[in-house]
């Protein structure tokens, strides 16, 4: 897996002062994406051991409230499977933490129902997750007044409860996470 690009004091894609990851890689290619570049799965620089470690240091400080995948799209299936282990490794390193994922793909037609790559491995990807922006990018339906994300369709859904009730569960400003 490559990546985009690393963004250690983000405060655009979650609450608080967040460490972010930009994967390379995305099917969806929504109109007027404000990534095109991080379409291509070659774009950037390799995801090593290396760059996880890097990221394990930038979380460290008490002021980081979180970590944030976005992209290029976390849940293609050659990102997944990648990012599941080391989202593992960083909830174990970091229980208090919290943990957002933005996606193109819909959080039960395609994550739930295992479209998109192997259901065991998108499973533990959100497993790991706090709060997951799921929906395409639609620019008919851009927003600027929306928090955290770009048009109306898109949900900012709270993972753990959405997984226990089998029913989505979405966020709100007064949700701590």
């Amino acid at each position: 897996m490559n990546y985009a690009k690393i963004k250690w004091y983000d405060i655009s894609n979650g609450p608080g002062v967040r460490v972010s990851l930009y994967v390379s890689g995305c099917r969806n290619h929504c109109k007027n994406c404000f990534n095109p570049e991080t379409w291509d799965f070659c774009y950037g620089e390799p995801f090593t051991k290396e760059v996880e470690d890097k990221i394990i240091k930038g979380l460290e400080p008490d002021y980081i409230k979180g970590f944030t995948l976005l992209g290029g799209d976390p849940f293609e299936p050659e990102n997944a499977a990648v990012l599941a282990p080391f989202m593992e490794r960083l909830r174990k390193k970091f229980p208090q933490k919290s943990f957002w994922c933005f996606t193109g793909y819909d959080y039960e037609a395609d994550l739930l129902t295992g479209k998109k790559g192997d259901i065991n491995t998108v499973m533990r990807l959100l497993k790991c997750l706090d709060v997951l922006v799921d929906g395409r990018f639609v620019e008919e339906l851009k927003d600027l007044n929306l928090l955290f994300r770009g048009s109306s369709n898109q949900r900012i859904i709270l993972v753990k409860p959405s997984l226990k009730t089998d029913d989505v569960v979405l966020w709100d400003e007064k949700t701590v996470v």
